[in-house]
């Protein structure tokens, strides 16, 4: 068996906030959660919360970002499109734009020190004011490495109040991304595609539920950033033995390997090793989808493609 780590990959849905090492967070006056299951998802979303109130200055978002970048680089991680909740943190510390700019000052560092190539998603709350969607576009727009954005959080909250905003976006150029089907079943997968002119589905795991979706999926190629340890953490699956990952793929669907945050990318596909008897072979197979499913540049896209292939064929 290869070495996990040395697998060039793709990391596709990582939520910024919920990478924050546990000694940063201590450094910054708080206390790092439990790291087990949680009860729900408003444990989940809360624990997260009391993290983000933690970051107040351009050299707190600045360190994060340089930090993720080390360690996603260290778990054999090449390219990431991370997640960050701009918009939010600008309304907090009162200055609009300085946590994101601080965050793409720490990745272009971590670029230059560790050799990781980052693209940034804004996000959005669900349960949240439309204003600040608007908000979160016009970040998106200004600066070059943020690619796209999204709805994220509970799913009982619909898109429709958002639909104008993701059309804005969507004519602008910007790539869409929603989560959908975590926690919610097919319906909340179907707004994401229509409404929200989704190109990829966070999570996507309840499309199993519907025959049809899942064939329009498969015929679509939209790819699935499916993050098993997470799952099961959030308590949506009852054990990392009882995801349906396998029947994903089994489908025929695009599957994307990611962490949403909580673990650390090698540790995840060494589980799909050891949980589901997944070979390098696999692995190098869901390294590649990942790879095609992102948003990077055509050139960035063959290097690692061929930096899979060198991996997998190496004796």
């Amino acid at each position: 068996m290869k070495d996990v780590r040395s697998l060039p990959k793709a990391h596709l849905h990582v939520h910024l906030e919920s990478t924050v090492r546990p000694e940063t967070v201590r450094d910054l006056g708080g206390t790092p959660g439990h790291g087990g299951v949680f009860r729900d998802f408003r444990e989940f979303a809360d624990q997260r919360a009391r993290v983000r109130a933690l970051l107040r200055t351009a050299e707190h978002f600045r360190r994060v970002a340089v930090e993720f970048c080390a360690d996603e680089a260290a778990q054999g991680t090449r390219y990431a499109e991370v997640t960050f909740t701009a918009a939010s943190h600008g309304e907090r510390v009162g200055k609009p734009e300085m946590p994101l700019e601080a965050v793409l000052d720490g990745l272009d560092e971590g670029r230059a020190r560790y050799g990781i190539e980052c693209r940034v998603l804004l996000d959005h709350s669900r349960r949240r004011p439309v204003e600040r969607l608007w908000s979160t576009y016009k970040l998106a727009t200004r600066y070059d490495n943020v690619i796209g954005m999204g709805l994220a959080g509970d799913e009982s909250h619909p898109l429709t109040p958002f639909a104008e905003v993701l059309d804005a976006a969507r004519d602008a150029g910007l790539h869409l991304v929603h989560h959908a089907g975590e926690a919610a079943g097919p319906a909340s997968i179907r707004e994401a595609l229509d409404l929200g002119h989704a190109e990829r589905l966070g999570h996507g795991i309840r499309i199993l539920d519907d025959e049809s979706l899942v064939a329009e999926a498969r015929e679509r190629g939209i790819p699935l950033e499916v993050c098993p340890t997470s799952n099961v953490l959030l308590g949506l699956v009852p054990s990392l033995a009882e995801h349906p990952l396998p029947r994903l793929r089994a489908a025929g669907l695009t599957v994307t390997i990611n962490t949403d945050g909580e673990t650390a990318l090698a540790d995840e596909y060494t589980r799909l090793r050891d949980v589901f008897g997944c070979t390098d072979d696999d692995l190098a197979g869901l390294a590649r989808a990942s790879i095609d499913a992102s948003f990077a540049p055509d050139e960035v896209k063959a290097e690692l493609r061929a930096a899979v292939h060198a991996w997998a064929t190496a004796p």
